[in-house]
């Protein structure tokens, strides 16, 4: 047609003809099929929406890229007063403490002396639920407060991301959160928004292989992994530079749930993470982290078959180790929620001298983001002055005023250079201050990524078939009902063809679990997959069990009567394991025990599902188990527990409860208490957290 169409477009169908409506109020007409063009929002054209503008395939991002600039401004800025991710958070105080210097490799302050103790502030959150939505952890962002300033290692407990380029991050989140139109699904992934940008964008295939694994769906902060995502520089005091990946190891080991588990304490109790965190903490059952770091140099990074820049990448731990470095103790919950864990601002570009950034170009548009998205959510460039994200070292500068300023220069300068000497205020340090690594970057003005950017499956086959059958299973069903939610097939059939790249097997279980009629064809790949990855065993949680069972937690399912003495050994088994016991009760009054004793309950039977705890155990008395077998809550807790392939320890006198909840045949899973030395044989068992078996066997039923 030739007409122009310019400024913030709406469509309206109209017979044959598709009505554009500018920002103005004018319309355009444009006829049926054609597509408009995309334009800033100063109706300029855009070229590419794929790719920041760098120097060069694998430089740096330029701050001269409008469009890129005026994106994710306008992103940061379309939610107030929370959080457009991340949302749903929870923090805690703690200390960062260091195993022995690390001088040789940074310069960075806190990791000169060995012992040395840095506060610090963490913060757990979900990514796509808006701050009513049930707790799911992804999050794990951790504020120190060095000698030479604060230090934000903002991360989550995936070491990779959908995408590679930062120009793309408005997109992912919006396909992620409710669909703008309706309003729902809230924070779930499982619509079609979500899978059409998935299934368009090969890049997140990997991403997509971790987030439908066990992965996404921790059993607990406490027990669940964090990584800083990029690759970073540590400097140290000669200059000299070394690459380095960010992981956080917990000491309690690894735990997921299962999904039908999932959604049932969602249901239970939408705080479930929260208050397991504040629970342990308050309990003085403090929980840690290891400090952990790969690091490699330039020759390491050029054999590399893949490129350190992406962050759809991740360099397996039997190919580079990762050296532990410190520990991360969380021992203090915060005064105010409010004042801390929703005002703490964390930006990926607070770095202290020894740390440094690389040319990753999602790392390099987090930069950018962070500190603009700071403005509009807390309402002031003075977010600083906020006790939590203030620095607890002596802060100089001559910035001044603005909304909520608490602190301001003093005496007549603020302004650099002033001729008023000692009386002129701070001046910089060359001996003290940051020096950003000397690196040389040439290359053409492009939008454009490197080369090795473009393998888009090889890794995620790498994931795949490092997992065990038991959490390939869990993937397969992850996609199944994620896709089973989408309406339009040929997204599902999108999303399949990805697969194909991943695992045949995969992709055709997909497929069936779809009803998909023909498996479709296999998505042109970029780049040939390498098929010949070796499994990389760190990659599984249920390959990396814990080493015991200290931290976790038994609902004892109880009633008037039950055996003192079984409960008492089992109180002092569950001790003895490191873990904590919970009473179950059908009246939250608690229950008299066979020797007359009072036992006050933690949960009625129908506030304390089994989803809640790590193994139970049944000890009505025989009395009690008639009546709890015509409550509902009660057969669900045993049925559940079953189903979740958990550890049940019983009485005999629980039987009749099995049988009412169909629980006819006891498998390996149930230990049999027949007297007080019973309770160490199944705090035993428990170590290994689930009856794997038995859930096969329950999924082919």
């Amino acid at each position: 047609m030739g007409t122009h169409i310019s400024g913030d477009l709406t469509r309206a169908k109209l017979g044959e003809e598709t009505i554009l409506r500018g920002a103005g109020g004018e319309t355009h007409q444009v006829a049926e099929g054609e597509v408009p063009v995309l334009t800033t929002q100063q109706g300029v054209p855009v070229a590419d929406d794929q790719n920041s503008l760098k120097v060069g395939a694998r430089g740096p991002t330029l701050l001269e890229d409008f469009h890129f600039r005026e994106k994710l401004f306008h992103f940061d800025h379309e939610r107030i007063p929370e959080r457009v991710v991340h949302a749903r958070g929870f923090g805690a105080h703690g200390f960062f403490e260091t195993y022995k210097p690390l001088s040789d490799l940074t310069a960075a302050d806190l990791f000169q002396r060995k012992g040395e103790r840095t506060p610090v502030f963490v913060r757990f959150s979900t990514v796509a639920g808006n701050k009513g939505s049930p707790d799911v952890a992804r999050g794990f962002a951790v504020k120190f407060y060095t000698r030479n300033g604060n230090w934000d290692l903002v991360g989550n407990n995936i070491p990779i991301f959908f995408i590679q380029d930062a120009i793309k991050f408005p997109d992912l989140v919006h396909a992620a959160k409710q669909e703008p139109d309706r309003g729902f699904p809230q924070a779930q992934t499982a619509h079609d928004n979500f899978w059409d940008f998935i299934s368009l964008s090969p890049e997140a295939t990997h991403m997509a292989l971790w987030i439908m694994s066990d992965r996404t769906i921790p059993r607990s902060f406490r027990f669940m992994e964090g990584f800083g995502i990029h690759t970073f520089r540590l400097v140290n005091a000669e200059g000299r530079s070394t690459y380095v990946k960010f992981h956080w190891k917990p000491k309690l080991g690894l735990q997921s749930v299962v999904w039908n588990e999932a959604v049932k304490i969602n249901g239970a109790d939408p705080d479930y993470h929260r208050r397991d965190l504040w629970n342990a903490i308050e309990a003085g059952d403090f929980p840690e982290w290891e400090l952990g770091m790969q690091l490699f140099d330039d020759a390491f990074a050029d054999q590399f078959p893949f490129d350190v820049l992406d962050a759809t990448k991740i360099i397996p731990e039997e190919v580079l180790p990762v050296r532990r470095v410190g520990r991360l103790v969380l021992d203090r919950n915060v005064d105010n929620f409010f004042a801390e864990t929703e005002q703490v601002a964390f930006c990926t570009q607070n770095i202290v001298p020894g740390i440094d950034f690389t040319n990753d170009p999602l790392l390099q548009g987090r930069n950018f983001s962070y500190l603009d998205t700071q403005l509009k959510r807390l309402g002031s460039p003075n977010f600083t002055h906020i006790p939590v994200n203030a620095a607890k070292v002596e802060v100089n500068n001559f910035q001044q005023d603005g909304h909520m300023a608490m602190r301001n220069p003093r005496g007549r300068a603020n302004y650099e250079p002033n001729s008023w000497g000692a009386a002129g205020g701070p001046r910089e340090s060359r001996e003290r201050g940051f020096r950003s690594f000397a690196a040389e970057e040439a290359g053409p003005k492009r939008r454009m990524r490197a080369e090795l950017f473009a393998d888009h499956y090889s890794q995620a086959r790498q994931f795949y078939i490092s997992q065990t059958e038991t959490e390939q299973t869990h993937i397969k069903n992850a996609f199944v009902f994620e896709l089973s939610k989408v309406e339009t097939p040929a997204i599902r059939a999108r999303m399949v063809s990805h697969l194909r790249h991943v695992d045949e097997d995969l992709a055709n279980r997909v497929a069936d679990g779809l009803g998909l009629a023909d498996l479709p064809p296999a998505a042109e790949p970029a780049r040939p997959v390498v098929k010949d990855l070796a499994p990389s065993p760190a990659l599984s949680i249920l390959r990396n069990p814990p080493k015991a069972f200290t931290g976790r937690k038994v609902g004892a399912l109880v009633t008037d009567g039950v055996d003192a003495g079984l409960l008492a050994a089992l109180q002092s088994a569950v001790a003895q394991a490191g873990a904590m016991l919970e009473l179950v009760a059908p009246k939250i009054g608690g229950v008299i025990a066979s020797d007359g004793r009072h036992h006050p309950a933690h949960q009625k039977v129908n506030g304390g599902p089994s989803v809640l705890y790590d193994a139970v155990a049944v000890l009505p008395s025989a009395d009690g188990a008639q009546l709890l077998a015509n409550e509902a809550t009660a057969k669900d807790f045993v049925s559940d527990a079953y189903a979740h392939a958990k550890f049940i320890a019983y009485a005999d006198s629980a039987k009749p409860l099995f049988e009412k909840a169909g629980l006819t045949e006891l498998d390996e899973g149930f230990v049999a208490l027949h007297g007080p030395e019973d309770t160490a044989t199944f705090l035993k068992a428990c170590v290994t957290l689930r009856h794997w078996p038995r859930e096969a066997a329950v999924q082919a039923v």
